[in-house]
């Protein structure tokens, strides 16, 4: 294989321990991480400054990719969701010369070794890790998502998800040998003696499409997994939400050209309002990957349409809660108050279907009606987000007037037990806030309503004839529309494993009886499974082999081993 630099393998030795650790927590499935997740962490040191100045010394400004193809820029208009526009345009490249560039580019990189394109992104994910204050900026100020969150979620936790990813790309290349004897004996003669060589060959130019809400952490595991396996990658970020994938490309370029590769590598697309790219690049017949994550209808189309490629999407779903009992209902309610106000529910993860039998909930408290368990999930969402300041470090910004349309259309569905109502930022007075509404429904009667996704900070609580019923409508739920978390609450271990059954057949993770501190928004790096290609919410998993081993294929070259003579 063609090696470009020094500095390639450089890159590989140093992050070598890195990469078997994490090979190896992919296995173990138990908690680790080599990014610290809490923004105080000594070893950030002054990093939070020195990322609130570098986010606004990006505003209003051309944002710079030295190399970058196309010409002159493009004008994307993102507003941030706490009220003001950040003014930055970037560099302007068409599908076609955006293609051509990383194509010429991934030549090298394709014949470059999986231990040296495994240490380049290794590299490229240290230098996003110290740059995890400017990306939380970015992605606080492009999808509304509160500070904490948008430093975890968009930094420590993107990056542990990405490196999730090179480890299996680097794990599955390495599965075989580089190179065998082949030996097949002989009943007469010698034996038939071969050499055989092996070599993981990337598939091609890999585009990514980014969405609004969650741009690094949903966009991170497919840019690495194509580039580990030897993908260049075209990066078309949703229009709202440029800036962190733009940063991320701006670090991946420097560090491939510090390596001896060709930046292009690594190519943003970035588009105008009025400007609609992603169909002809996730078309174009030189694309052989594309991950995508956003609308069902989107995603279905790239799945239909993008036939050359291979697509691997995450769609809306409906996430459903079957509760049938509890020993611990105070602890209940402040986890599900937590998971229903998270970022305002703008999560492909938070709970929208609450089932309860019509005759209640068993609980330390009492059997609790559909009606008083509502009463009950309101008062608790209110007490959360009584205080203001802890309101919105919660809430975070609405990302967009769909959401706020789908609230006022939610409030005419059902009996409105809590109202949503608009707080006020303290520190972004013109910031779009609203907490959670929550409406009584019937599983007979109101069953179109609860049987489409309805994403933002809507969530129905829903009467249904028993446990059982609960269990159906669930199960009929993911099938028919898909769904990327299930949780059941119940004392008994019969209904568990009903609920494991069910979940199973209908191909959807499930959480068990959450009333502590983790909640079924949270999926973990190294151990937890986000997504799955079991129902239609997604056609891949976050992550596990089958996402990455899609990517590249194994070419072997042979020849015959001549027997030598005396």
């Amino acid at each position: 294989m063609t090696e470009p630099a020094p500095t390639a393998h450089e890159f590989f030795d140093k992050h070598r321990a890195l990469l078997e650790r994490a090979a190896a927590a992919v296995l173990e499935r138990d908690y680790w991480t080599p990014f610290p997740e809490a923004p105080k962490d000594p070893s950030y040191g002054t990093q939070a400054a020195d990322g609130e100045n570098a986010f606004k010394a990006l505003l209003n400004n051309d944002f710079l990719l030295p190399g970058h193809p196309g010409r002159g820029t493009v004008f994307s208009g993102e507003v941030s969701p706490y009220g003001f526009p950040l003014g930055l345009r970037y560099p302007h490249v068409s599908p076609e010369e955006a293609i051509e560039a990383a194509k010429t580019a991934g030549t090298a990189w394709r014949e470059a070794s999986p231990d040296t394109r495994a240490g380049v992104a290794a590299e490229i994910l240290v230098r996003l890790n110290a740059a995890s204050f400017e990306i939380a900026h970015a992605v606080q100020h492009t999808t509304g998502q509160p500070f904490l969150m948008a430093f975890q979620a968009g930094g420590p936790h993107a990056q542990d998800r990405a490196l999730e990813a090179v480890a299996y790309a680097w794990a599955e290349q390495r599965r075989h040998p580089t190179t065998a004897v082949w030996t097949k004996p002989q009943r007469k003669g010698d034996p038939i003696t071969m050499e055989k060589t092996f070599t993981p060959v990337g598939r091609g130019v890999g585009v990514l499409i980014g969405c609004n809400t969650f741009p690094t952490w949903n966009g991170y595991p497919g840019l690495f997994a194509s580039l580990a396996t030897g993908n260049p990658v075209v990066i078309k970020p949703h229009r709202r939400a440029v800036l962190p994938l733009a940063i991320t490309v701006r670090i991946a370029r420097e560090v491939l050209n510090e390596a001896g590769f060709d930046p292009d590598v690594v190519i943003l697309a970035a588009s105008s309002a009025t400007e609609r790219t992603a169909p002809a690049l996730a078309t174009h017949p030189d694309v052989r990957l594309v991950d995508f994550t956003g609308s069902t209808e989107f995603g279905t189309w790239l799945e239909d349409n993008a036939r050359q490629a291979h697509v691997y999407t995450e769609k809306a779903g409906i996430n459903s809660v079957v509760l049938d009992s509890t020993d611990d209902y105070k602890g209940l309610l402040r986890n599900l108050s937590v998971s229903l106000s998270l970022y305002s529910g703008q999560m492909c993860t938070t709970p929208q279907n609450l089932l309860v039998p019509a005759s209640g909930i068993t609980t330390d408290q009492g059997t609790k009606t559909p009606a008083e368990f509502a009463a009950d999930l309101a008062a608790a969402v209110d007490g959360l987000l009584s205080d203001v300041q802890r309101a919105c470090g919660t809430l975070g910004g609405i990302v967009s007037d769909g959401i706020l349309k789908r609230l006022e259309e939610a409030a005419t569905v059902g009996q409105v037990i809590l109202s949503s109502r608009a707080v006020t930022h303290p520190d972004y007075e013109h910031a779009v806030v609203r907490t959670p509404l929550i409406s009584l429904l019937d599983a007979h009667t109101d069953r179109v309503a609860y049987s489409q996704e309805w994403f933002g900070p809507v969530t129905f609580v829903i009467s249904t004839d028993s446990t059982e019923h609960s269990l159906e409508v669930l199960g009929s739920t993911v099938r028919e529309h898909g769904a990327l978390t299930a949780t059941v609450h119940a004392t008994s271990e019969d209904v568990l494993n009903a609920a494991r059954r069910t979940a199973l057949d209908a191909g959807v993770h499930l959480s068990e009886n959450l009333t502590g501190p983790v909640f079924v928004n949270q999926s973990a790096a190294f151990s937890d499974f986000h997504g799955t290609a079991a129902n239609p919410a997604a056609t891949a998993a976050l992550t596990d082999p089958a996402f990455v081993t899609g990517r590249f294929s194994i070419l072997q070259s042979r020849r015959h081993v001549q027997a030598e003579h005396e």
